[in-house]
């Protein structure tokens, strides 16, 4: 199944994201297309050392991660006014400009959690079939 959703001005990407998927009962899913634009950003950086926050338009060059029941594991790319890029995993605060344009896949015949990984010290993405 598939779902399309356009997010707007002001919205939050990733807690609109979240909040969708508890309403639609997305218990294993992928972000497969963001697209558009944002005026606030907050990505956390390789090895979770510092988050970039900045209040600047950038556009969403690429958007892509997983939904399960425990919620989401989102990395995004954005591209400033001189086309310069960065990117990182996707945490609150990243608030749309004028719009998102976001595609989600859903996997009907699994189920995807998160458990934590002693090896890494995360917890990481498990994932069971229906």
């Amino acid at each position: 199944m598939y779902h399309a959703i356009r997010l707007t001005n002001g919205q939050d990407l990733k807690k609109e994201i979240v909040k969708y998927a508890e309403e639609h009962n997305i218990v294993a899913g992928a972000v497969v297309s963001g697209v558009g634009c944002v005026k606030k950003i907050n990505v956390r950086t390789a090895k979770a050392l510092k988050c970039i926050e900045k209040e600047e338009d950038y556009e969403i060059v690429s958007l892509m991660g997983t939904i399960s029941k425990d919620g989401v594991h989102l990395h995004i790319s954005l591209s400033d006014e001189e086309g310069v890029t960065i990117g990182g995993h996707l945490k609150d605060g990243n608030i749309v400009n004028t719009t998102c344009e976001l595609v989600i896949v859903e996997l009907p015949n699994h189920e995807f959690s998160r458990e934590f990984d002693e090896s890494t010290g995360y917890d990481e993405l498990v994932i069971r079939s229906k």
